[in-house]
């Protein structure tokens, strides 16, 4: 539904390590930057960049916005959200785990990057 996502970031190099890390655990290769100093991930089809804003403001996080990223398995969404935390990245909401209130049950771990930006790794359980 979508070509791309991208977020702004203060700092590319800092994005760098969050975002190397955390895509890292889902099996996607580092990122790399463009020849306008912007970051771009490739990784199951889908394009994830990190710029710095074009208008020369300070990046902001979008308040109620989400980013969720498909995870294979509840244990790489671990890997996922502990590559985060340990990369300047903070967990946010409940823990990492089941979650009800959907058609099947899934998983899900909320992370913000350093920039503050939200986003959630997701895993649909299998059921039956």
């Amino acid at each position: 539904m979508f070509s791309h996502i991208m977020v702004g970031s203060n700092d590319i190099a800092r994005s760098k390590a969050f975002y190397d890390a955390v895509f890292g655990a889902m099996g996607a290769k580092p990122g790399v930057e463009d020849a306008k100093g912007r970051l771009i991930y490739s990784h199951n089809g889908s394009l994830f960049m990190v710029s710095k804003p074009i208008d020369g403001k300070a990046a902001t996080h979008a308040n109620g916005g989400t980013i969720g990223f498909v995870m294979a398995s509840p244990d790489q969404a671990d890997a996922w959200h502990k590559a985060g935390v340990a990369h300047g990245g903070k967990s946010i909401e409940d823990a990492p785990g089941i979650r009800q209130g959907g058609p099947v049950p899934m998983y899900l771990a909320y992370l913000r990057d350093p920039d503050g930006n939200k986003l959630c790794g997701f895993a649909r359980l299998q059921t039956g």
